[in-house]
């Protein structure tokens, strides 16, 4: 006997419910007295965007670290590794390859090493010729010694400025990024996202470099891909504005941390420099100590045209803190203690290759290693 099986009728699918999506743009100057009063020197852009949606308040950041991106980590490598590119490593390990006899021949070509890789006149005629002194004294009995005394002299000089950032007690922190094209500060911003997310903090970057097509994108792709909130008002907008909007974003949502961008500002353009003076005192109508760190970005491949800038910039929004990127490759890291001698202000990272791990905090002692010839570095790769 056949039987006939009766088909079930098909289950018709609930209509997914649209959950609205918060706007990450802040609230309106127009709603906001605070804002209104703060930006009374701030001039509005030409075309405003708009603003539909109120701000979203306090967000649950808990997911920002656990959603990273999920990539295989690079494998981290040592400092040496990182350095043996540079041309101030190169030229030291020549010399003491070329000329391994203890004299003063060795130490007048160490001197020129030295300027070449813009250590500074100064700062490399006084290392020298205090080394000089010590092997009259014979204090040194071969090059390798001499070697061991440079190697302590240089780390000496560099000890000071030894003083990682740290961004607790503060809440959220903010970290005011400024430096000229091109020498990697919104490629830092990502790297430093990407750092304080894996520490579980929660990050907030702010779009203030409005004046360059294309760094609001690269902000928001650094941003996308390490699941931070990006605030921005788009190209030609007022910079101290989207940073004062920022930084009341990061209030109202609990944020550890806003890292904010600026225009990539040549220190010969003085009109520029005075519109960075403004966002820093913008800041304080909301915080009085804000920004808590003026991180200054530069390019270790400047040379000493470096400590021109740092000098501009120090005049104009109090520079306290340092990242020199691009040590790897062809720079000529003698820089680092040309700025050390000169302003003593502290280097908080060096970026020492292309990815994230890549941008470590400074560490004396294991830069100089790596800056040696490997028979007396201790080839130290930690951050």
């Amino acid at each position: 006997m056949l039987k006939f099986w009766k088909k079930k009728p098909a289950e018709t699918p609930s209509e997914p419910s649209a959950a609205p999506t918060p706007a990450d743009s802040p609230t309106s100057h127009s709603s906001n007295p605070a804002l209104h009063e703060a930006l009374v020197e701030v001039a509005p852009p030409a075309q405003p965007p708009a603003r539909t949606e109120p701000l979203p308040i306090a967000p649950d950041f808990a997911h920002v670290a656990g959603t990273i991106a999920a990539e295989e980590p690079p494998t981290k490598r040592s400092w040496r590794d990182r350095l043996s590119g540079n041309a101030f490593s190169r030229g030291l390990t020549s010399l003491f390859v070329r000329h391994p006899k203890l004299d003063d021949d060795l130490l007048d070509e160490l001197e020129t090493t030295l300027i070449t890789a813009d250590v500074g006149v100064e700062a490399s005629t006084e290392l020298v010729e205090n080394l000089r002194k010590r092997m009259h004294k014979r204090e040194f009995a071969d090059a390798p010694a001499l070697l061991k005394a440079l190697r302590e002299s240089l780390i000496a000089m560099l000890r000071p400025i030894e003083k990682p950032l740290d961004i607790a007690g503060r809440k959220p922190f903010v970290v005011l990024t400024v430096g000229i094209n091109g020498a990697g500060k919104t490629t830092t911003i990502g790297k430093l996202a990407r750092r304080w997310s894996d520490e579980k903090r929660a990050v907030i970057l702010a779009a203030g470099d409005t004046f360059r097509a294309a760094a609001v994108n690269q902000l928001k792709t650094w941003g996308e891909r390490n699941q931070v909130p990006v605030i921005s008002q788009g190209q030609d907008a007022d910079s101290a504005s989207v940073i004062f909007d920022a930084l009341q974003a990061a209030r109202s949502r609990g944020a550890d941390v806003l890292i904010a961008d600026t225009a990539g500002r040549l220190h010969t353009q003085g009109g520029l420099m005075d519109e960075l003076g403004k966002i820093a005192r913008v800041l304080k109508k909301i915080d009085a100590d804000a920004p808590h760190e003026v991180l200054m970005v530069i390019d270790g491949t400047t040379g000493q045209n470096a400590v021109n800038q740092v000098r501009q910039f120090r005049q104009i929004v109090g520079v306290t803190g340092l990242v020199v990127t691009k040590l790897d490759g062809t720079a000529k890291g003698g820089v680092i203690f040309a700025l050390a001698r000169e302003f003593g202000l502290p280097i908080r990272f060096v970026g020492l290759g292309e990815t994230a791990t890549d941008l470590r905090t400074f560490d004396a002692e294991a830069f100089v290693d790596g800056l040696l010839p490997a028979n007396l570095g201790s080839d130290r790769g930690h951050d």
